[in-house]
């Protein structure tokens, strides 16, 4: 009997390790939620900590999302490039000081070019001040019921006190997806084309991926590769948030699984964002995935997963290469209409409107000018310099 056995629980053994292995070759946070109910369909440390770097431009698109419907802003409201702006490192544009915008093409650099000036400048055109849209950021987290997360700039540049959750993420993302749909296409931008350049998104599920249609990517050293993913099948939306992964090949392979899994089975008996129970053994201690990301030998690793021409190369068959090439939207500065918030107040106007003072044009001296013998200046002859008076 014992040899009976035994054989069966190698068996079964084998075949649980394959499918636990299956499971947790992603071990980071991640959740994947049905847009319409926010049922959440499964869950792995979803109320753990993380830095969420650029995914952070989500709420500050969400800022400006609310502002235009409330009639603050229009899509082709001004938004200008401040030194502030201009100072932040890459990803950016790196536009100008004085550089003007609308609302939207900010929006599109924001989202697809994942611009960190822009998404500083977008800030102080929504709020007039870093510090005063930063605040309106955690006001509008607050709202939302995003209990675990904190901001402390627009654009995702690592802080220690800026963090987040993939719950609390997937709260954000359903809200932009539910209450803004006009937006959708921005999100499902396969590139941005300014000035004849095209940039592609980070986002490879799009175009690549059946029903992608969005949403952002992001990445420091300390958060790893984050990816918040949807998709859209027979009118039925899927949201992946993936937190902390090794590599970009990494975080769009474990989305597609867990999109997969939605698509597969939509159990809308499942407990909602909201309701979701908290674990007890939650890490409230952020997350820093330097030492496992930024070395050479992550590197390396990271480049061993790609084809001689440097193309990632997919496990996953729902994948597909992209043969063509990828849909730009088009965008770039100029066409705003109005005064941008951001600029500075003098005596109750915007410094904008008053003239700029041109500059002062240089002369030269006397003695360079030619003009020697019209002052009856002698070959040689120096002009004295005078002495200090005698006090």
């Amino acid at each position: 009997m014992a040899r009976t056995i035994k054989p069966i629980w190698l068996t079964i053994s084998l075949i649980f390790a394959a499918i636990i292995s299956v499971h947790t070759a992603f071990a980071g946070p991640s959740i994947l939620i049905e847009m319409k109910s926010g049922r959440v369909l499964e869950a792995n440390q979803a109320f753990d900590r993380w830095s969420p770097a650029s995914l952070t431009k989500l709420m500050t698109a969400y800022v400006t999302f609310r502002e235009i419907a409330a009639g603050n802003l229009t899509p082709s409201s001004p938004v200008r490039i401040s030194n502030n702006a201009a100072n932040n490192p890459p990803s950016r544009m790196g536009y100008k000081v004085g550089s003007i915008m609308t609302v939207e093409n900010a929006l599109e650099m924001l989202i697809i070019k994942s611009a960190n000036d822009v998404a500083v400048a977008l800030g102080e055109a929504v709020s007039g001040t870093e510090k005063e849209f930063v605040a309106r950021m955690n006001a509008e987290a607050k709202r939302l019921g995003m209990t675990d997360t904190n901001f402390t700039n627009p654009n995702g540049l690592h802080d220690e006190n800026q963090y987040t959750t993939a719950r609390d993420l997937g709260i954000l993302a359903t809200a932009i997806r539910r209450d803004f749909p006009a937006y959708d296409p921005i999100f499902a931008a396969e590139a941005i084309s300014i000035a004849g350049k095209i940039t592609s998104t980070y986002n490879l599920l799009l175009g690549r991926y059946d029903g992608a249609d969005g949403m952002k990517t992001g990445f420091v050293c300390a958060s790893g590769f984050n990816l918040v993913s949807s998709a859209t099948r027979n009118g039925l939306t899927m949201i992946a948030v993936v937190l902390g992964a090794a590599s970009q090949k990494t975080r769009a392979e474990e989305a597609v699984r867990l999109l997969e899994k939605g698509f597969a089975n939509a159990n809308m008996s499942a407990p909602t964002l909201l309701d979701l129970p908290r674990p007890a053994n939650a890490s409230t201690q952020m997350a820093n995935m330097r030492s496992a990301i930024c070395t050479e030998e992550a590197r390396a690793t990271r480049w061993d997963g790609r084809q001689i021409e440097g193309y990632i190369t997919f496990n996953t068959p729902e994948i597909k290469a992209l043969t063509r090439a990828p849909k730009a939207l088009s965008s770039g500065l100029g066409g705003a209409d109005g005064v941008s918030k951001s600029a500075v107040m003098l005596n109750g106007q915007f410094v904008e409107a008053y003239p700029i003072p041109s500059e002062k044009p240089v002369r030269p001296t006397l003695l360079e000018s030619g003009d020697r013998e019209r002052f009856g200046l002698r070959p040689g002859f120096t002009v004295p310099v005078p002495t200090q008076r005698p006090s």
